[in-house]
């Protein structure tokens, strides 16, 4: 099944048609900046532009940044804060489900990437703008489990750790790792997870950084979807593909 998957990031907004039964994108995708304030009714023509670059009319999958339940935003960390209480459905059309982005590109990692057939405690993290989690048991999602805000030498884990403080800092691939490997050893003490995925945008440059990063006996892979993740999970719910708590 064919399914447009939208993925909403602080920077950019992300769409490409997605074959929800390979886990693969049908188009090559398209990538417009988020407007600046990012608030509901600037954003939403901004996927507009996206459904209308690829004369899309039916089904359409949006990841969102923040916790998204039963398609209402109630966090927008990395957006405008009138987006909480929005309701995706009415914002972005009748035929749109949308979800948390993490939440989104884990559950494409967990069916079609690193995370495929792993069981026990898997984690899946975004970096990008933020800090995106997506939190897996023997498969099942844990939903909206924002853990990019647990508290870090009293800062949020993203105001040290996601890619824009290392842009914004000019810190080195290697001085970023010890904060990313600090991160890291914090969710590994609270979860004891089997196996921590990392995608988002900074994935497709893991060999300038992960080679830095040694937890021990917790393996730390990269994600095998990239950045995609987000476009692939998001037409996945969308086309009910897999089951979103």
């Amino acid at each position: 099944m064919e399914v447009l998957g939208i993925d909403i990031g602080g920077s950019g907004i992300k769409g490409a048609t997605v074959d929800t039964v390979a886990g693969v994108l049908t188009r090559e995708r398209l990538r417009v900046p988020t407007p600046r304030p990012a608030v509901p009714g600037a954003v939403a023509r901004a996927v507009r532009e996206i459904a209308e670059h690829f004369s899309w009319t039916g089904p359409m999958g949006v990841a969102f940044p923040g916790v998204v339940r039963d398609g209402i935003v109630g966090t927008a960390a990395n957006m405008d804060p009138s987006w909480i209480g929005v309701r995706g459905a009415e914002l972005f059309g009748g035929q749109a489900v949308v979800l948390n982005d993490a939440d989104a590109a884990g559950l494409a990692e967990m069916t079609f990437g690193a995370g495929r057939d792993r069981r026990g405690v898997v984690l899946v993290l975004t970096f990008g703008t933020g800090i995106g989690s997506a939190l897996f048991v023997d498969g099942v999602l844990v939903p909206n489990t924002e853990f990019g805000h647990i508290e870090i030498r009293g800062k949020d884990a993203e105001r040290r750790a996601s890619d824009r403080v290392r842009e914004e800092k000019d810190l080195s691939w290697k001085k970023w790792a010890r904060r990313v490997e600090e991160y890291l050893g914090r969710m590994r003490d609270l979860l004891s997870p089997s196996l921590i995925v990392i995608g988002g945008g900074v994935s497709k440059k893991v060999d300038r950084f992960l080679p830095y990063v040694d937890l021990g006996d917790t393996p730390v892979v990269p994600a095998a979807l990239r950045n995609e993740a987000g476009i692939i999970g998001a037409a996945m719910a969308a086309a009910g593909a897999v089951r979103v708590p």
